[in-house]
């Protein structure tokens, strides 16, 4: 028997152009060979025949689909058909600030082949898209495309406006090009949150926790960014591994003791608190020195003959200090521990004198060595340890979260001589003016130097939180602020993220680090493009309005004007009626919501406000750095106000890298534009249209749960594998050109050949559906892989070509392979109809025959087919007969079949 390639570049489906081998060729010949037979032989050779073709085209032909799902409302239609319960995979809205890239394309891609293999499943999909349209990314791209002038001009109901106009716009950009990754949704009812409706559903949600107490105005320290002039929450930080601060070993002269120390007396006065800090422009804002109160604290006396002044250098070099200078014989206090580390970093000879226990430090009393007050040192927590520094923190409880919580316990005065400029104000003396990050920190060090209180300053290299929007280092400061009490339902929130289901399963792990140890979120920023806090404030006393009578009007106000009308409106008008006579003593409240309140508070705006829908979700899927962002907010904001979380499972996915595993950015070149993956560059040589179904066949091929890679080389073979898979589907059209249902040929019938490829079909359809269930992708694309291309077609096809060809048209031998032929062809084309819809729907739309369901419905359209039965009979294949089969693959490649196996006796006499 003579081979043929399933899947050749030739047009071997067509009568006009096709290689021939074995019989066909020699029936070929003959008829061609003598005119006097001619038309002798035509008639006896069955050649495949199909419109379906083996290039994709996919530029031309995927927008036809995809022009044909909406003029015939396929989504739609098929939603409202099924009858199988509903399926809500709640979208998390991505921001309306610029071009997509291969992030969201995976993101987009993976929620759609999940909502697509529900449709098949009967469910009643409900997949609403939504854009976070608020915030600082935005505003900041509107304030980059005006010159100054324009900016000087800037009234916020402008910038609103611009803000608006612009997201909106980007909003259309982004949802043209999910739909031509060939994503279902219900695109005509999404939601963005500026919309009014969202928006007063975002007030009633605020208001719920308010009205319970869970919100709350304070004055405590917070990540602030000088660059956005704006508070920021935690998932608004990314952390520069490379960032370099100078830290700075200074001391502190002590001036009293309590009893429990009375022996440190005789070290008077030259005894001191050595600190360590990698802030030390916060020194101006000292107000204790904090100690462990279990650890061991020596005392030391300090001697070198090395010192001889300051021994300046340049960065990334140590600078000693004066410290020693005025005193021939000085004292420190460091933890115990680390005298040795201390010793040799310092090039200074550390004698330990005494020890005492921290415990006994609390209520010791040094000066500040700025302003010369005194200041108290007091126990802290675990967080003092003597892995770095000294064993004693310098605590400044306006700078710091550890600090605050240290001053609310000890009663200590909240410094934070910083403005929103992160520039010190008059409260830091001489200091007012410069830069905390910059001039200032050298002019603190400078001035402790020049004071003897600086002992040395050193480059520290660490982790350090950055503005994520605008790359810039951030600072920890005391301002007043709007904050949601996490305490009050922390531990609700705790049991309910043991009820969802998380993929992977050690998500739950970090949602449970990240949530337990939240103790307050801020969700106030000083920006204008925004949900307003609906607070009014008492001109005078400064003293907050706002209870359940002010917000719900302000929210009826808001769901028929947008939040715009806070900035349009007087106060007079944004008051309830009772409140109107006082009007004159109040003022609006200028700060926004933070954005995470916004898109956290879209289970309610739209799970619990569209009657379609399901609250909880049954979905949630976005990438792993939504466990500190969209994730927690959304499960926050829900436990306060409902009790429990707004979704039963949650998937998340890694980031997108290059193929090194590197990250992708246009400095290094590596960027994957998923446009140019479906309509290829300039130059489609180097960057070749591969197609939307190429884009979403490598992200069924990833194991999305961690970081995935992309890039040329794998882009080709994901090329390479669909036009196999394309060649196999259309050999299995082509040969079906003549098929109708009632040319079945009953399973007990069939040859132990077609009994054991359906067997084969049947496992193969079950695995896949067991892999969509367990949302495991990568492993269908494995099975599809291996069995299409090579238990399929190198095998099945490749013996049956024979029957087919040469048969007979109404042989026994052709009807049976028919048989076995078209229930691969509408098994595989709706098993890959979630990942591949449009190689799917094509290869649908050139059926030679009807598809009717078991109902009676014609499907037209690939997704109205639904997912294929299993026939129990096509699994209850003999177990002895799946050994067999078995065997004959393994050898299939050595042994000489004629096409149909006639001699079944001889070839298990060969194989035994």
């Amino acid at each position: 028997m003579t081979r043929y390639s399933t899947y050749s570049n030739d047009d071997s489906c067509s009568s006009s152009k096709r290689r021939s081998r074995g019989p066909i060729m020699a029936a070929k010949k003959r008829s061609e060979g003598a005119k006097q037979d001619d038309g002798k032989y035509k008639d006896t050779v069955d050649l495949p025949k199909t419109a379906f073709g083996m290039r994709a085209n996919s530029t031309v032909r995927e927008p036809e689909l995809q022009k044909i799902w909406d003029d015939n409302q396929v989504f739609k239609r098929v939603v409202e058909r099924n009858n199988g319960g509903t399926f809500v995979l709640h979208d998390g809205p991505p921001y309306a600030n610029g071009d997509l890239h291969m992030g969201h394309a995976l993101n987009k891609i993976l929620k759609d082949i999940i909502n697509r293999y529900k449709l098949l499943q009967n469910f009643r999909v409900q997949y609403v898209p939504g854009w976070d349209c608020h915030g600082l990314p935005i505003e900041l791209k509107v304030l980059q495309s005006l010159d100054d002038d324009a900016r000087k001009e800037l009234t916020p109901l402008k910038l609103r406006n611009k803000a608006a106009k612009f997201a909106k716009s980007t909003v259309q950009s982004q949802m043209t090009s999910f739909k031509r990754y060939g994503v279902w949704a219900d695109w005509d009812q999404h939601y963005l949150t500026l919309h009014p409706e969202y928006e007063a559903a975002q007030i009633e949600v605020f208001g719920q926790m308010a009205i319970q107490g869970f919100i709350y105005r304070g004055r405590k320290p917070v990540y602030w960014s000088s660059s956005s002039r704006t508070a920021l929450a935690e998932a608004e930080l990314e952390y520069n591994e490379e960032h370099v601060s100078k830290s700075m070993y200074a001391i502190f002269r002590l001036v009293g003791v309590p009893a429990s120390c009375d022996s440190l007396k005789e070290l008077w006065p030259n005894l001191c608190l050595a600190i360590w800090t990698t802030t030390p422009w916060t020194i101006p804002a000292n107000a204790a020195v904090a100690v462990n109160g279990k650890l061991q604290y020596a005392v030391v006396e300090v001697s070198s003959a090395s010192i001889d002044g300051s021994t300046s250098s340049g960065d990334g070099k140590k600078r000693l200090g004066n410290f020693m200078k005025g005193d021939k014989n000085l004292y420190l206090i460091v933890a115990l521990d680390l005298v040795s580390t201390l010793e040799s970093k310092w090039g200074l000879k550390l004698t330990l004198k005494k020890t005492v226990l921290g415990s006994d430090l609390e209520n010791c009393r040094y000066t500040h060595p700025i302003d010369g007050r005194e200041c108290p040192v007091v126990i802290g927590g675990d967080y003092i340890t003597t892995e770095s520094g000294t064993g004693l923190v310098h605590t400044a409880p306006g700078h710091g979260q550890e600090d605050y919580v240290t001053g609310l316990k000890y009663g200590l005065p909240l410094v934070s001589p910083v403005d929103d400029d992160g520039k010190f104000t008059e409260e830091a003396g001489q200091f007012r003016g410069l830069d905390v990050l910059g001039n200032g920190n050298v002019a603190v060090i400078d001035y402790l130097d020049e004071h003897l209180s600086m002992v040395m300053v050193e480059p520290y290299k660490h982790k350090y939180p950055y503005d994520w929007r605008t790359k810039k280092p951030t600072i920890f400061r005391a301002t007043e602020q709007w904050f949601a009490s996490v305490e009050g339902f922390r531990d609700a929130a705790m049991d309910a993220i043991n009820q969802v289901t998380w993929i992977p399963s050690q998500a739950v792990n970090r949602i449970s680090a990240m949530t337990s140890g939240r103790s307050d979120w801020c969700i106030s920023r000083q920006r204008t493009w925004g949900v307003p806090i609906p607070v009014f404030y008492h001109i005078e006393s400064k003293e907050p309005l706002m209870n359940e009578e002010t917000i719900d009007h302000i929210k009826s106000i808001i769901s028929q004007k947008g939040s715009d009308a806070w900035w349009y409106m007087t106060v007079e008008e944004l008051l309830p009626e009772k409140y109107r006579d006082k009007a004159s003593n109040y003022e609006k409240g200028t700060d926004t919501m933070d954005v995470w309140f916004d898109s956290g508070s879209s289970w309610a705006a739209v799970l619990d406000k569209r009657e379609s829908l399901n609250y909880p979700a049954d979905l949630y899927l976005e990438g792993t750095d939504q466990h500190r962002g969209w994730f927690q907010s959304s499960l926050l904001t829900s436990i306060a106000t409902k009790g429990q979380a707004p979704y039963r499972g949650v998937i998340t996915h890694g980031f997108v890298l290059d193929e090194r595993g590197l990250k992708m950015s246009k400095s290094l070149g590596n960027v994957v534009d998923p446009r140019m993956v479906i309509e290829g560059g300039k130059n489609q040589k180097e960057s070749p249209p591969y197609s939307a179904d190429i884009l979403r066949l490598w992200v069924s091929s990833v194991d999305y749960t961690g970081d995935v890679l992309i890039g040329p080389q794998v882009l080709r073979q994901m090329s390479d594998i669909y036009r196999k898979l394309r060649g196999t589907l259309r050999f299995l059209l082509a040969n079906l050109h003549d098929w109708k249902a009632d040319y079945t040929v009953p399973y007990s019938d069939l040859p132990m050949i077609d009994q054991h490829a359906l067997f084969q079909l049947a496992n193969v359809v079950n695995n896949i559906r067991e892999s969509y269930d367990s949302y495991q992708f990568f492993k269908i694309f494995q099975v599809i892989q291996r069995f299409v291309i090579v238990d399929l077609s190198n095998f099945y096809l490749d013996v049956a070509k024979d029957r087919l060809y040469v048969g007979g048209s109404a042989s026994f031998t052709r009807r049976s392979c028919q048989t076995v032929l078209e229930a691969h062809l509408l098994s595989i084309g709706r098993i890959i109809a979630p990942i591949l819809p449009h190689l799917a729907e094509d290869m649908w739309q050139h059926l030679p025959f009807q598809y009717t369901t078991e109902d009676g419905h014609v499907a037209k359209f690939v997704f109205e087919s639904r997912w294929p039965e299993l026939d129990a009979e096509h699994l209850s294949f003999p177990e002895e007969e799946v050994d067999f089969w078995g065997k004959i693959l393994e050898y299939s490649e050595k042994l000489y079949f004629v096409s149909h196996i006639t001699n079944i006796t001889y070839v298990r006499q060969f194989i035994t």
